[in-house]
């Protein structure tokens, strides 16, 4: 299973996330790829926040990488593409060209709230400006992630 978690500047919300999958597929002996995109190109080439950084450490997670540009490409390479927002959700729809790109794209919360479409909040834009706050629905969402993974087993 190869995994994308998608968010504005890929610089917080998404390289924690892919911190937290990347752990627990290694954990669970989940073979597959999980990485993370962002849709600004001001942060390319640029590491993770050091409070996203510090926050994994703190509960045994790397939230490492250089932050990317989602790209076309993308939608081969992954069988799921998670957005943290409705603008991430916009922008990746936009860039889909058939019914089966669309099908990968959801929405991170909704595997805890199917259907919900609800949006991680962003630390920068947000009134939860607390890092740990957004970790621990992270933590969560992969988790639930994890669980439909070795269901379907």
């Amino acid at each position: 299973m190869n995994i994308l978690f998608v968010d504005l500047g890929n610089v917080c919300r998404s390289p924690m996330a892919e911190g937290l999958l990347k752990k627990k597929f290694d954990d669970h002996e989940i073979s597959g790829n999980v990485d993370s995109a962002g849709f600004e190109s001001f942060n390319i080439n640029e590491p993770p926040e050091k409070r996203a950084i510090n926050i994994g450490l703190k509960y045994g997670y790397t939230v490492g990488g250089l932050a990317r540009i989602f790209l076309k490409k993308d939608f081969d390479r992954f069988d799921k593409i998670f957005v943290m927002d409705s603008k991430n959700y916009r922008d990746v729809m936009d860039l889909a060209k058939t019914d089966t790109q669309r099908a990968k794209v959801d929405y991170l919360l909704n595997v805890l709230e199917p259907g919900s479409n609800k949006n991680v909040p962003d630390p920068h834009n947000s009134v939860v400006d607390n890092c740990e706050t957004i970790f621990h629905l992270l933590d969560k969402a992969t988790d639930k992630i994890i669980a439909s993974i070795k269901a379907e087993k």
